[in-house]
């Protein structure tokens, strides 16, 4: 029986990410139709556990136009948009989303900001600092973070920028993603 890994989506107007968070996949296989079926397996650790994820995502995408991106601890795909529109959710499925299934606040833009209306807000000679808010995510201080964060976050933005760029440079890992 296969084990569902952590999965966190974000997006944009014309584009969804979605990251696999696996470190050290092996035999990773990634398949993405046109009606918005995504599929990934892979297996990690000594053991080979079999991981798997299935789904039918909101609407349809642009297989061509897509592209991803392995590296040693996550697998990340950005995937285009047949239409570029906002979609309520990830997936068709209405109701609670699957327990794996997490929202990626890291690459998140509103819709208003996405479409450059939040980008200009002039907050004037506010000083942010005065309100005293502290840490709330709990990265970087001594008690809540870890350095495991910080490195998954920094190679989570490296493949982000290889996707992105789109320039024909891939890894080995990458190399060997089979788009059935």
């Amino acid at each position: 029986m296969s084990k569902h890994p952590t999965v966190k989506w974000a997006q944009r107007s014309d584009k969804v990410y979605i990251t696999v968070e696996l470190p050290d996949a092996e035999d990773v296989k990634l398949k993405l139709e046109p009606q918005g079926k995504f599929f990934f397996s892979a297996t990690s650790g000594a053991s080979k556990t079999p991981y798997e994820v299935d789904l039918d995502l909101f609407d349809n995408v642009d297989v061509n136009e897509s592209k991803a991106s392995v590296n040693s601890r996550c697998i990340c795909y950005m995937v285009k948009k047949a239409e570029s529109k906002w979609w309520n959710r990830l997936i068709k499925q209405e109701g609670k989303p699957p327990v794996f299934l997490k929202v990626d606040w890291d690459k998140w833009v509103d819709e208003d900001e996405d479409k450059g209306g939040g980008a200009d807000m002039d907050f004037g000679d506010f000083d942010f600092n005065s309100l005293n808010m502290g840490d709330t995510d709990g990265i970087g201080d001594e008690e809540g973070g870890s350095d495991m964060e910080e490195e998954i976050m920094a190679e989570s933005k490296v493949a982000e920028k290889i996707i992105e760029e789109g320039d024909g440079e891939k890894d080995e890992a990458a190399s060997d993603v089979k788009k059935d």
